[in-house]
């Protein structure tokens, strides 16, 4: 495995930074998808950007996947060296972003964020975020999502990595079939009640799932871990196409995966007003859509061939800071650039991820020069 990561380090790199910014990205386009009816055309807007950068979070995890698996060493040691990389910064991050939050809503500057409700940010409730991140994420700390289901793949890549180390070619493959296919579950629970499917005593859920059983038929093939054992296999089984054929594979299914991501989020928008949780099916990171996405982008940034340099591995060791603390500033960002600067709203996004992307980085970069704070973002 150490071949692998010293001969692709580059467009590892590369890759890292490409999904920091499309995180960033992604969470500009929030208040724009927002406004919904109040404003259609910047909800399409929003909507459309924040379809096209959809891979930004698998393609994290499937970074962690090329250079974590197959895990080498006891699960003891694995997990020891895991925590002390993501304990720190994670408990640090949930209860610096509440007090930051707190102190920005009450800073004077006008807030017209639609997605922000100032009136949980009061000083009780501030205080009360500070330790209840231990059960869950809060607003202010939305963006921490990804790190308790990092923690989770972390605890269950010795396992996975055993399995990896003796597994064939074909039982890679096994597993991935079946990973893809649970990814079409979500449509499928859609597209039931339309078949006279009725639930089971008024749950709707499919293959097992019931009020007393969240685990279906396809729950241990489910989700993120699915990322990580791909691009395992993708670098220890490298498909080793020239750039022709990788673009006539990739490009065609970008299209098609981005086509069913933002076509139907809008679609379901218009059928499905006001409902958050109907939208956020067709955006799953784990949808068939998103894979198509993810898949492709993965495959064409696999190829490129580019030299290391001291600049790019800084920059790109200080994404996992930027993505800890970037959320407040595209908060920051909204409010300064959306009502001052007149220009059409994709832009707008644009200049909002640029400047979160900016500032994020000059913070965590000033952060890593000192010996404690470093402990904190890396």
């Amino acid at each position: 495995m150490n071949g692998i990561q010293k001969e692709h380090i580059a467009w590892v790199d590369i890759l890292r930074l490409t999904a920091c910014f499309l995180v960033i990205v992604s969470h500009s386009c929030d208040p724009f998808v927002g406004q919904f009816e109040n404003n259609h055309y910047e909800f399409l807007t929003g909507a459309f950007i924040g379809s096209l950068v959809r891979p930004c979070v698998p393609l994290f995890v499937m970074i962690s996947g090329v250079l974590l698996l197959p895990v080498d060493v006891d699960m003891a040691t694995f997990y020891k060296k895991r925590a002390r990389r993501l304990i720190a910064p994670f408990v640090f991050w949930s209860m610096m972003l509440p007090i930051l939050y707190y102190l920005y809503i009450h800073s004077g500057i006008e807030i017209i964020s639609p997605n922000i409700v100032t009136e949980d940010h009061t000083l009780t409730a501030t205080l009360i975020k500070l330790y209840t991140f231990l059960f869950n994420f809060s607003y202010d700390t939305t963006a921490l999502w990804y790190v308790y289901m990092l923690i989770g793949l972390y605890l269950f890549m010795p396992i996975i990595g055993a399995w990896l180390k003796q597994a064939s070619k074909k039982d890679v493959q096994w597993f991935l079939r079946i990973w893809i296919v649970n990814m079409c579950l979500p449509y499928l629970q859609m597209l039931a009640p339309l078949l006279g499917y009725e639930g089971n005593y008024g749950n709707m859920g499919l293959l097992g799932v019931c009020d007393w059983n969240p685990y279906g038929m396809f729950y241990y093939f489910s989700g993120f871990l699915g990322y990580m054992v791909l691009a395992y296999y993708l670098t220890h089984h490298p498909l080793n196409w020239d750039w022709k054929k990788t673009l006539s594979v990739a490009i065609p299914l970008f299209a098609i995966g981005y086509a069913i991501t933002s076509g139907g989020f809008i679609l379901t928008q218009e059928y499905y007003p006001g409902s958050y949780a109907n939208l956020e099916i067709i955006w799953y990171f784990s949808g068939i859509n998103v894979f198509l996405m993810t898949f492709s982008v993965f495959i064409i940034m696999q190829k490129i061939k580019v030299k290391s340099s001291p600049f790019l591995k800084k920059t790109a060791a200080l994404t996992f800071g930027i993505y800890l603390c970037h959320f407040i500033f595209v908060q920051l960002g909204y409010d300064l650039i959306y009502p001052g600067i007149p220009v059409p709203p994709f832009l707008k996004i644009v200049i909002i991820a640029v400047f979160t992307f900016a500032i994020s980085l000059l913070i965590i970069w000033l952060m890593s020069m000192n010996k404690i704070t470093r402990k904190v973002i890396m």
